[in-house]
């Protein structure tokens, strides 16, 4: 066992090999190896920051389970009546993190020159205002309240853009229903998320505002949004919900149903799913290229070796022995390849995350600059994956030495 391992190790490691085609053939498959291991890298990476980036940005607007009236499928502007214990009564579950109340009604935003119409959504005192602020141009996030308001708004670039108006700006907004009612907030806030359905449809105000613009009780709203602990773990966690809302339903007596981001976004969903396929093809692509170029450069060193190989049988060497002797060989090769690969490949993605370097159609991909996001144990998945496969199919150009006849190998030149 350590025969083979020594004199693969004492091959490798002669610098005063000059042979004029096995070392570029070694320095060709390493080269091979690292930038197919390097292109995984930097694929796995983009796919996994791409994914986290849209799927954050949706749950940002609609949280990972909603909860509303069982008939709102049905009618939308149906309501849920909570009482105090609600709020926390939802954060007990196991895998909720955190419950806010929102409510919705619909408006026309109105200035001098245009006007839009919008979704309003009307927020609390506990609502998390974490992904907002990260996506914020100007202004400051006013304190969401629901029992006084200032009429405080909250728009997206977009809408900013089409009605030419900044932070720190008075409009009007009209609301239609039996009769119109209209309102004048202050802007207070200019976000940009990129996701166009949302950033064309939704504002933010007090809960309050949109409670008395719909008519609600101080009890009312149109439903809750829950945060999870463990986004993996999401389809357990709505049953989890699903169970509690069956023992209690509010306190107007109506049933409440939860629903989970995936199942009122399947269309992203869906899409960003379809971008496993791409990378299982690129992930294929890149061990046959790092594969077959490992197993042409172990047949030209096993053809420069002959006389070697002659030699080691004259003196008793068995072909399973000298063929374990160059897998050896090859797995040096493979491991320089697959430093070289990770340097590479990690140092590219780290670039990207300090720099941008790389930018977007934010319009087409939803985000301004390439999203890398690194994972250690995907990282060592594919080094062991690329080892494990470039030297199994090393074993098939190893069974070369078996018809490798000493008398002959001896006299090749």
């Amino acid at each position: 066992m350590f025969l083979p391992l020594f004199i693969a190790r004492r091959i490798f490691s002669d610098k005063g090999d000059r042979r004029k085609v096995s070392r570029p053939a070694i320095r060709i498959a390493t080269i091979g190896v690292a930038i197919g291991l390097a292109v995984m890298i930097v694929t796995v990476s983009v796919v996994l920051g791409f994914k986290h980036t849209i799927r954050d940005k949706v749950v940002g607007f609609g949280s990972h389970i909603q909860v509303q009236n069982v008939q709102a499928a049905y009618n939308p502007v149906v309501s849920i009546c909570i009482d105090s214990t609600a709020l926390p009564t939802m954060e007990g579950i196991p895998g909720v993190n955190h419950a806010q109340r929102f409510c919705w009604a619909q408006g026309i935003l109105k200035t001098d020159d245009d006007f839009l119409g919008v979704m309003l959504k009307g927020v609390g005192p506990e609502y998390d205002t974490r992904f907002l602020e990260a996506c914020l141009l100007e202004g400051e996030l006013p304190q969401f309240s629901d029992s006084v308001t200032q009429y405080p708004l909250v728009v997206s670039k977009s809408m900013a853009d089409k009605l030419r108006i900044h932070a720190g700006d008075r409009l009007f907004a009209y609301f239609i229903d039996d009769d119109v009612r209209v309102r004048k907030f202050n802007v207070c806030a200019i976000y940009q998320t990129n996701m166009k359905r949302f950033d064309d449809l939704i504002c933010l105000t007090d809960l309050y505002v949109t409670r008395k613009l719909n008519g609600y009780s101080s009890d009312e709203c149109s439903g809750l949004e829950l945060l999870v602990d463990d986004f993996d773990r999401l389809d357990e966690t709505k049953r989890n919900v699903s169970a509690e809302l069956r023992k209690r339903p509010d306190m107007a007596g109506n049933f409440m149903a939860p629903q989970t981001i995936m199942e009122s976004y399947p269309q992203v969903f869906s899409w960003l799913e379809l971008l496993d396929i791409n990378v299982w093809i690129i992930l294929a692509l890149m061990i046959a290229v790092a594969g077959f170029t490992m197993i042409s450069g172990l047949l030209i060193i096993i053809l420069e070796r002959t006389q070697m190989i002659g030699i080691l049988k004259a003196l008793g060497a068995r072909n399973a022995m000298i063929g374990k002797t160059f897998l050896w060989f090859g797995a040096f090769i493979i491991s320089r390849g697959l430093l070289l690969g990770n340097v590479l490949g990690i140092g590219i993605v780290i670039l990207q995350q300090q720099t941008g370097l790389v930018t977007l159609d934010p319009q087409t991909y939803y985000v301004s600059e390439a999203p890398m996001e690194l994972s250690l144990p995907l990282i060592v998945l594919l080094n062991v994956c690329t080892l494990l496969i470039s030297v199994l199919v090393l074993v098939l150009p190893s069974l070369l030495v078996m018809f490798i006849q000493p008398a002959q190998s001896m006299r090749y030149d």
